[in-house]
């Protein structure tokens, strides 16, 4: 299977940071392969946290494979349904997920419990990039938290690629070859 589309879901609120300059040079790898690109910053859309609708906190996504939180959740869901490759760039804070890839990866994975919500995600490629500033300790720690989220899910995790601020200038050249070589090289499920 060839990727023909992609879209970026970035946990970053600052469109022109590390983490978008890291980002941006994964995806500059894909469209030099002739990969179509869509980005999508979660700080600027209407995610909300999961709400644990019933007395035993789940709802619509245990019953019916669908959160009821009327919101861009369920948009950007059917997005990474339509598309060939996801990635996730995650600004690190505290050696984890950002508050908003953490309230969009919550919801996503209660939907994808049952093998309906899982339809279309389940075994789609995903690539994860968690970029650290300060110190840069957090990212490897981030990066097992995103793969717990990825693979609950039942994504196709191609790669996980920390990234720290002290070595962001070499890992932007390794993003961009990465994403070409993936383009290039259409992983087999």
């Amino acid at each position: 299977m060839s990727i023909r589309q992609a879209i970026l879901i970035s946990g970053s609120r600052n469109p022109h940071g590390q983490t978008a300059r890291a980002a941006e040079a994964f995806l500059d790898g894909l469209k030099t392969a002739g990969v179509g690109c869509e980005s999508f910053f979660l700080p600027s859309m209407m995610i909300e946290r999961c709400r644990q609708c019933d007395e035993k906190g789940w709802g619509q996504c245990h019953a019916e494979d669908r959160c009821s939180i009327r919101d861009d959740f369920a948009g950007l869901v059917a997005k990474i349904k339509a598309c060939d490759l996801v990635v996730f760039a995650n600004p690190v804070y505290f050696g984890d997920l950002s508050e908003s890839m953490r309230a969009f990866l919550d919801r996503l994975r209660r939907t994808c419990r049952q093998e309906k919500g899982r339809a279309g995600i389940a075994t789609k490629h995903a690539v994860g990039i968690c970029v650290a500033g300060g110190g840069g300790g957090g990212a490897p720690a981030c990066m097992v938290s995103m793969e717990r989220f990825l693979a609950t899910c039942g994504f196709d995790v191609l790669d996980l690629i920390p990234v720290r601020r002290q070595n962001l200038d070499l890992k932007v050249e390794l993003l961009r070859a990465t994403g070409r070589w993936i383009a290039t090289h259409p992983p087999v499920v």
